[in-house]
């Protein structure tokens, strides 16, 4: 149960719609579940605004499915990261209605879609083989109720690439870049656009790469102002955290378009302003 949901539950109540034992029943829940293997937080999204997410790496293919059950019980939705093809069968066995996100390599699961945010999360990435994890990036943040605008493949090799997409990433309200090897284009992209800026660097490139610290390094030195740098490879961390703060972009019932810029007041030689006419 999201917090807008427990606000709607209990306006419900507030307007006699809803028996008092149907309220005490929702927030008398147990907080946590055990199932021996794993303790699943159940009020998670009441805490944070979404439910707890389920890192499939290293999890067999039944306690992901186990986990998933309980989340899916308690909240209605579930989204699960680095999936395996056995993850995504195990679980589609168990719920139909599951969606495979392959290049993603995520899934989701729920009962009815969160409704869409205004503003627009841009997820841009340097090349082809970053899109694992922009698209990690763009699932988590359009399962979370957000609207994404992908623009993929504008590395700095070819700027005019990003150039001609600049409208995009400045009408939105926060820009996750993706980048490998030297992991250029966040600097790029942060002295174009003024909006919150959240950099991933990938894990691709050649033996120096060092498995994405080149790149890593590369964005926690960057030379431009504002530029958030989560984990390597941790598209899913961008994703949620630009949700958050297009969620407070919500909350605050405007954008973050830049405002308009005055026009300079020209003066005269005598240092007056020259009348309207």
């Amino acid at each position: 149960m999201i917090p807008a949901e427990a606000l709607e539950l209990l306006e419900r109540f507030r307007h006699g719609q809803v028996p008092a034992e149907q309220v005490l029943h929702a927030f008398q829940a147990a907080p946590v579940v055990e199932l021996g293997f794993a303790a699943v937080d159940q009020h998670r999204a009441l805490r944070k605004g979404f439910p707890e997410v389920i890192f499939g790496a290293g999890k067999t293919p039944a306690q992901v499915v186990a986990i998933a059950a309980e989340i899916l019980a308690a909240d209605g939705r579930v989204l699960t990261t680095r999936v395996t093809p056995d993850h995504a069968r195990a679980l589609r066995k168990r719920f139909p209605e599951a969606v495979h996100h392959e290049a993603a390599r995520c899934l989701t699961l729920e009962r009815t879609p969160l409704p869409k945010r205004p503003g627009v999360i841009a997820v841009v990435a340097a090349g082809t083989t970053d899109l694992p994890v922009a698209e990690e990036a763009a699932v988590t943040a359009e399962f979370m109720g957000n609207t994404v605008r992908r623009v993929y493949d504008v590395g700095v090799a070819g700027l005019h690439r990003l150039l001609r997409r600049l409208p995009d990433l400045q009408s939105a309200n926060v820009v996750i870049v993706v980048a490998g090897m030297e992991a250029a284009l966040p600097s790029v992209v942060g002295g174009l656009v003024g909006k919150p800026l959240i950099g991933v660097p990938t894990s691709v490139g050649y033996g120096s790469h060092f498995g994405g610290l080149t790149a890593l390094l590369g964005m926690l030195n960057s030379c431009a102002s504002g530029l958030t740098v989560v984990n390597i490879d941790n598209g899913f961390g961008a994703g949620y955290a630009a949700s958050g703060i297009n969620t407070l972009v919500e909350a605050r019932g405007a954008s973050l378009a830049p405002d308009p810029v005055p026009r300079p007041v020209v003066r005269s030689a005598r240092g007056r302003a020259p009348r309207k006419r």
